[in-house]
């Protein structure tokens, strides 16, 4: 076991600036994703076999075209596809939102099981990153500043969801129908509409972060690339209070605590290996917990979701 010196200190605190902004882009584009979703009054369990079946496609049509960016936009529709689904299901009388996201969650991960098992060999082009630690001496540093496109793309989306939500009369129909299904029929709003095209673009950002998860970090396609991340971005909403600015810090966090076993192990410490891998799933029961509180758990959530009834 290595001792940690002031020098590995810095050493772990650079990996896991870097880390926590490669692992955390797969966390924030899903958390968005189900905040949309949420925020219409909907809650979408499924998101984990969208994630996975948006990086078996994103990878699968990386390979077949030769561009990573073809890759993201089939995730995409590919996770359009799911939401659409899960919406339109969920508008049936008597149909319940859990069940069916439960149940598209096996879907997809088992469609992404079939279909990618012959590109689980072939290397597909990676996606480009961008270097913002050019000015740097430190090579670690540099390689902890070398940020994915779809981070920064990641970052604009939560600020124009979260401005959406304030100040256009689109967020205010999705706030609305979220809030109270009433209400917005006395307003107009068409309320399935509204709750299924929320969940098809929710559905397309979580399949745009199973893309980066095979198109860029880790960068292959495998039946384990996800690790539960769809199931625990549903957490991280709650714990985000349902606000996109909120998802962005969340999802930093919860990329920290995933990184902190690579950067502990690569300065030598290797007592509690498990442990500090098991830190993303340790930190989503804390936070479950901590917001357990019968007055504090449901605070900001809208009115309709299932889990507030």
């Amino acid at each position: 076991m290595s001792i940690l010196t002031e020098g590995n200190v810095v050493s772990v605190a650079i990996a896991m600036l870097g880390g926590a902004v490669r692992v955390s882009t797969p966390f924030l584009f899903v958390s968005l994703g189900e905040c949309l979703t949420e925020k219409s009054g909907r809650i979408n369990l499924g998101l984990e076999g969208t994630l996975v079946f948006g990086a078996m496609s994103g990878y699968a049509v990386a390979f077949l075209t030769g561009s990573a960016w073809a890759g993201v936009g089939a995730a995409a529709v590919a996770g359009a596809i799911f939401g659409l689904m899960h919406g339109m299901l969920c508008s049936l009388p008597r149909v319940n939102d859990i069940a069916i996201g439960i149940a598209l969650m096996l879907l997809g991960m088992g469609l992404a099981f079939y279909f990618g098992k012959g590109f689980i060999q072939p290397v597909a082009p990676s996606l480009p990153s961008i270097n913002l630690g050019w000015w740097a001496d430190s090579p670690q540093l540099r390689s902890a500043l070398r940020i994915n496109a779809l981070f920064l793309i990641g970052i604009i989306l939560a600020l124009a969801m979260a401005w959406m939500f304030r100040a256009t009369r689109i967020g205010l129909m999705i706030r609305t129908v979220g809030d109270s299904s009433d209400a917005a029929r006395a307003l107009g709003f068409r309320t399935t509409l509204v709750r299924v095209a929320s969940t098809a673009a929710g559905g397309a950002l979580s399949g745009i972060g199973g893309a980066y998860l095979s198109l860029y970090y880790p960068g292959s396609w495998n039946e384990g690339i996800s690790s539960g991340q769809g199931l625990m971005a549903v957490a991280l909403v709650i714990f985000a209070r349902w606000n996109p600015i909120g998802c962005f810090w969340a999802a930093l966090l919860f990329g920290a605590a995933g990184a902190l076993g690579p950067a502990l192990q690569s300065v030598g410490v290797t007592q509690g290996y498990y442990l500090f891998f098991a830190a993303p799933y340790l930190l989503t029961l804390g936070v479950l917990i901590a917001t357990s509180s019968p007055n504090q758990s449901m605070s900001g959530a809208p009115g309709e979701l299932s889990i507030t009834k």
